[in-house]
């Protein structure tokens, strides 16, 4: 199996990026969403991201975000990639995409195999999908909530398609999800915090360390 694309969300602290580079991080995300307890300003995020930059992809994760605030999050912070993690439509994607000149994730929410017949509509318009599990009921945040879908769902599904796996990752059960999907992306937030938003070392390197274990079980 290739090895995953491993992106790490909700960074706000620079020795926690540093960590999670040096561990094999390829992309590194910063939440611009208030409800959020990873909500970062685009000042402070334009700090980690010119830390960073060169070393890891860096993304921009918004919900529903209107022009003006896209606009002050690229000319202030300047990321490599935005991820649309709302209600975004397709056409929204093109429009995004058109004015920023950026590449665009699109993150869509997954329970039952009737959600995966979004993918065709993005297909082809976001550069790469996030496949997320639904949020709870009354749920504030559409993501980081720590609950998984049913990943047999992604079984069938055209293995051309770009996407990271989201959605209550964690080091118990990565290699679980590496052996069901062979997910060409895996997205880590909750799962390797001690509290929300508050990263733990010892938990990225677990996560880490089981991606490896999982990886070379599959080359052996």
């Amino acid at each position: 199996m290739k090895r995953p694309d491993i992106k790490i969300c909700g960074i706000s602290r620079t020795e926690t990026l540093d960590h999670v580079i040096r561990r094999g991080a390829s992309h590194v995300g910063f939440i611009f969403f208030e409800k959020s307890p990873r909500h970062v300003e685009p000042d402070v995020a334009a700090d980690l991201i010119a830390h960073v930059r060169g070393r890891a992809k860096t993304v921009a994760v918004t919900v529903n975000a209107d022009n003006d605030l896209l606009e002050e999050i690229v000319y202030a912070a300047r990321p490599d990639m935005l991820q649309l993690h709302g209600h975004e439509s397709a056409e929204r994607v093109v429009t995004v995409k058109a004015l920023f000149g950026l590449p665009v994730i699109k993150a869509l929410s997954v329970r039952s195999e009737a959600d995966l017949a979004m993918i065709e509509e993005y297909r082809g318009v976001a550069d790469r999908m996030l496949l997320d599990a639904k949020p709870p009921a009354g749920a504030d945040l559409p993501g980081g909530n720590g609950v998984t879908f049913d990943w047999r769902l992604l079984e069938a599904m055209d293995p051309t398609i770009p996407y990271f796996l989201s959605g209550g990752l964690n080091s118990e059960n990565v290699a679980e999800a590496l052996a069901v999907t062979g997910a060409p992306g895996l997205d880590m937030s909750s799962g390797v915090e001690s509290a929300p938003g508050i990263k733990d070392p010892a938990r990225i390197d677990a996560f880490f360390d089981a991606v490896e274990a999982a990886l070379s079980l599959k080359t052996a």
